[in-house]
């Protein structure tokens, strides 16, 4: 009995000793690793190889994983190496992180154990080591151009950047509408949209032939949805995809690109407007600026030499407000000869927004008040004369010309309800006719072309080499 005792107690000891554990190794990414201030012991890394480079008694790696633009050194023993190891193949690298004896990095990694998780066969791969390729050549391969650094750098910052857009709106007090991407509305009424119809091409007889009883599309504008969500919620925003079916294979134009667009109540001056375009403008880009420093300074060194300079001249200066009346008489003061003759109540062309911005000294520039029949329905009425004309504002920036559109609304029944019955769509839009109706309240808003700022800051000529998966007409890759 006392015997069986001494056992137990002695198997309860066992049990509730710790047992030894293997310790697995941390896994760091290249940018932690890189921004190691102290050497450690144990780790594995994971990425894609840039470079390899071996020699008789030293093997030289470089690895990235997306999470910078500078790659980790590995230096590993000559007998690690095999056939797989080549430029392109995703590997798994376990070893001790120590200090470099190389003056332009911090730490390498020693590797232990270098692991091929995929080979790369670098014959028929389109990017060779060393070699920096066109944004043009890069852009026929979707699938794999982002394993360039342009594309990687591009797609950092575009990722910070939408980060600051949500914060500089979550700090200023806006809600966050997911507006919806199929509508009923053509929110500019400029006829371009995509049909959004069924795969089914049989329809039953007798039965509606639009599957939401009424035409679809894919939205041009969050727009007239902010408006709904800006009577409940005072100050509102929403970013996403946008559709324009405008046959233009131009560096400005794409058929899916996103925008951000805000709108707010209470409002009664385009001054709080243009504030609010100029404070986003400048919060989002030093927030960029101070996050990716590195993956900014690519673009300015080898894309855009000289955009590091405009880039400081519009954030340190205010931006100018000028009419769209004194913008047309500077168009026809200018020295140079335009495609496009200026005149009032004609729209101005790319050709005139850069100039009017480079007469403004490559500060941006905001045109106001805009002639009525330019502008879509929702536009405020000035109620000014002889020259009739609307609360409206576009903000044009050095070498892209409109970045953002913004007005007050139209917020008086009196004003809205005739306009829209001279252009036929009352029926159609009873329900924005029934807002003015309960509780309206004077409101304001704006939209800002998310790829057309990634031009703006970074100096990218064609905006299909900003956006992941560039859709144009004739081409819908992946």
């Amino acid at each position: 009995m006392f015997g069986a005792r001494c056992l137990l107690l002695a198997l309860r000891r066992c049990s509730s000793a710790p047992c030894p554990k293997h310790t697995q190794a941390a896994r760091l990414r290249v940018c932690e690793a890189l921004e190691a201030q102290e050497v450690a012991g144990d780790i594995k890394v994971q990425g894609w190889v840039r470079s390899v480079r071996s020699q008789k008694e030293v093997l030289f790696l470089h690895v990235n994983d997306g999470s910078s633009l500078e790659s980790l050194q590995i230096v590993a023993d000559p007998s690690l190496e095999n056939r797989d190891l080549t430029f392109g193949s995703a590997v798994e690298v376990q070893g001790k992180l120590v200090k470099s004896l190389h003056r332009m990095q911090n730490v390498e990694l020693k590797a232990e154990n270098i692991r091929v998780v995929g080979p790369c066969d670098t014959l028929t791969f389109p990017f060779k080591p060393r070699e920096r390729q066109p944004l043009e050549y890069s852009r026929q391969f979707p699938h794999l151009r982002c394993r360039t650094n342009a594309l990687s750098s591009l797609l950092r910052v575009r990722s910070e950047a939408t980060a600051a857009i949500h914060s500089f709106f979550k700090d200023n007090g806006y809600v966050h509408v997911h507006t919806p991407i199929i509508t009923s509305n053509d929110c500019e009424g400029a006829g371009e949209l995509f049909h959004v119809r069924t795969s089914n091409k049989v329809q039953e007889r007798g039965e509606n032939s639009h599957f939401f009883n009424v035409p679809a599309f894919l939205t041009v504008s969050g727009q007239l949805h902010l408006e709904v969500m800006a009577g409940a919620f005072t100050q509102v925003f929403t970013f996403g995809p946008t559709f324009r079916a405008e046959n233009s294979q131009s560096r400005r134009h794409l058929a899916e690109f996103y925008m951000v667009e805000a709108e707010m109540s209470f409002t009664e001056s385009l001054q709080d407007i243009i504030q609010v375009m100029e404070d986003i403008f400048k919060t989002v880009t030093s927030i960029v600026l101070s996050k990716c420093p590195q993956d900014v300074e690519l673009f300015h060194k080898s894309v855009s030499p000289a955009q590091k300079g405009r880039l400081e001249q519009m954030l340190k200066n205010k931006f100018i407000t000028i009419s769209y009346t004194e913008a047309v008489d500077i168009l026809k003061r200018a020295p140079q000869t335009f495609i496009f003759q200026p005149k009032w109540g004609s729209d101005l062309q790319t050709e005139h927004e850069k100039y009017l911005v480079k007469h403004c000294g490559e500060v941006p520039v905001f045109v106001v008040n805009y002639p009525y029949d330019l502008k879509p329905f929702y536009m405020r009425d000035n109620e000014d004369g002889p020259q009739h004309t609307v609360a409206a504002v576009d903000l044009l920036v050095p070498g892209i010309g409109e970045l953002c559109g913004g007005s007050l609304r139209e917020e008086r029944l009196h004003f809205l309800q005739p306009r829209l019955e001279r252009l036929g769509l009352a029926d159609a839009y009873q329900w924005y006719l029934d807002l003015r109706q309960f509780g309206s309240a004077p409101h304001g808003g704006f939209g800002m072309g998310f790829e057309r700022y990634l031009q703006c800051i970074l100096g990218v000529d064609n905006i299909k080499d900003v956006i992941p998966f560039p859709r144009f007409p004739h081409s819908c890759l992946l």
